[in-house]
């Protein structure tokens, strides 16, 4: 069954791949905290103020209150992060109706760690990999086919016509590029 996750692997798309694999905790590591994990929960500017721990840990996440102001420790970090990483590739995985390699779905789940699984498995990546077109699903993490960066803005605010309005963020784009590239290299 695809997304099913034993053993420390998840079958996806027939492939059996590794869960959480370490390249993939310590890239989200790098993007979510740098050096190392942060320790108390803090309120995520670019998230509306969403309550946010360890390495990107939210309540989309996990199931396990994330209080602002609460000190966790490394050890409970550690754990939470690996379940919730499991949990979201387990969503991911039935999007994938073709075997991807471990990298694609590495880079695949730090998407969905930045963005949700819902927009990972409708974005533009993933039909291209559904495809077979694993080059252009690599790039389409960080751009469109015209070129224009995608998934690199937040939500700020409401146009006078009420309509959403959305401001570009720089780390947003570079962590774009990055799994674009990563997931580009290994192929």
């Amino acid at each position: 069954m695809n997304g099913r996750a034993v053993a420390g692997t998840i079958v996806v798309a027939g492939a059996t791949l590794v869960a959480g694999s370490p390249f993939l905790m310590g890239f989200l590591q790098k993007w979510e905290s740098g050096k190392a994990r942060v320790l108390v929960v803090y309120g995520d500017k670019l998230a509306g103020g969403l309550p946010t721990v360890c390495n990107g840990l939210t309540r989309h996440v996990t199931s396990t209150p994330i209080i602002v102001g609460q000190r966790w420790t490394d050890e409970k970090c550690e754990v939470e992060e690996r379940a919730a990483v499991v949990g979201v590739q387990a969503q991911l995985a039935p999007c994938f109706k073709r075997s991807p390699t471990q990298i694609v779905f590495d880079m695949a789940t730090s998407h969905a760690w930045n963005l949700g699984a819902p927009a990972t498995c409708g974005s533009g990546a993933m039909a291209a990999w559904n495809r077979g077109e694993w080059e252009k699903g690599c790039q389409r993490i960080a751009r469109g086919d015209d070129g224009v960066l995608v998934w690199s803005f937040v939500r700020d605010g409401k146009n006078p016509d009420g309509s959403p309005r959305y401001k570009f963020v720089q780390g947003l784009a570079n962590r774009r590029a990055d799994e674009a590239t990563t997931c580009s290299g290994a192929l």
